[in-house]
């Protein structure tokens, strides 16, 4: 990765709907742009984001989606609102700061939800995007969320996924979890997006990292990034079945580069390699000794020398 680097400039953008984004940008104030797209949806930007470009040839954009990492309202708080948190929302919300900082054309760099988001702002508005730079593809389709959220995913780790189904007798986890994660009991709440969020945080790595479990497990991020993803998962991301491999075709003249981890476990390397195939012209490099974290070391170098490659 690039050394540390710090912003020099930065702010909160109204977007509407009582919702300010957190933006912030560093690197040349002169290079070419792009913007990093962050997962979840809720795990907010961070520093060491900002790393995975070359910051003599970059303008680096990060941003925090509605309802996490520094943007307000954040969806830790008491009756935190979902109702204008949304896939299409969040499009706009990049739509909007891209305008904000006089931007024509950026690359777009997305891992995980961070992938599902590139890809429906790319499908929606092409002519805005130089490149895409997508890793752990993440679709929404049915099947996805039945891996990790049904069980399948729950066969290699047992022992986590039991906490986890512990809470939802019925065995409904995203529709019993939606409930659990606005109870007005905080204590309630507080327990289930502990559960939820440690879940992920134990199965993104190829080796299980303590210190990201216990960073995934404070409460005020756990809870605004539980009801989040929860949100998204519950409605499906408000897009249509198969709708971003359906219409990957509208990506055709969009130079691409696809990094998957052969075993990861959160996003199966099927959906990168179905993507790739109805993607024009995109590249995939499968990282044979990575699960999902963009931070594993055959990850992050494949991810760099592509960021490298376009700049």
């Amino acid at each position: 990765m690039y050394p540390e680097i710090e912003p020099y400039d930065q702010g909160l953008l109204d977007v509407g709907d009582g919702n300010r984004v957190y933006w912030e940008v560093c690197g040349n104030p002169y290079g070419k742009p792009v913007v990093f797209l962050h997962g979840g949806p809720g795990g907010g930007s961070a520093p060491a984001h900002r790393r995975l470009f070359d910051p003599a040839a970059y303008r680096i954009v990060l941003v925090d989606q509605r309802g996490c990492g520094r943007s307000v309202p954040h969806a830790s708080t008491p009756g935190a609102d979902m109702s204008t948190n949304t896939t299409w929302h969040l499009v706009a919300d990049l739509e909007a700061v891209r305008g904000h900082l006089g931007i024509d054309r950026w690359q777009v760099f997305g891992g995980s939800w961070g992938s599902t988001l590139a890809l429906a702002y790319a499908q929606t508005h092409p002519d805005r995007v130089t490149e895409l730079v997508l890793r752990g593809i993440f679709t929404l389709r049915q099947r996805e969320l039945d891996w990790y959220y049904g069980g399948g995913a729950g066969s290699l780790f047992p022992e986590v996924w039991s906490r986890v189904v512990e809470l939802v007798p019925d065995g409904d986890v995203i529709g019993g979890y939606a409930k659990l994660l606005h109870d007005p009991d905080p204590a309630v709440a507080e327990a289930a997006a502990v559960a939820w969020s440690v879940w992920e945080a134990s199965t993104v790595t190829l080796l299980e990292r303590p210190e990201l479990v216990a960073a995934f497990a404070q409460p005020r991020y756990a809870l605004a990034f539980a009801r989040i993803e929860n949100h998204y998962f519950l409605h499906r991301g408000w897009l249509e079945e198969g709708q971003l491999l359906r219409d990957a075709g509208k990506l055709a003249g969009i130079p691409g580069v696809i990094v998957q981890g052969r075993y990861d476990v959160a996003t199966p390397a099927v959906t990168a390699w179905e993507l790739h195939r109805a993607w024009p012209g995109s590249e995939l490099v499968v990282v044979p000794d990575a699960g999902h974290a963009h931070d594993e070391p055959g990850i992050l170098r494949a991810l760099v020398a592509a960021t490298d490659r376009f700049r």
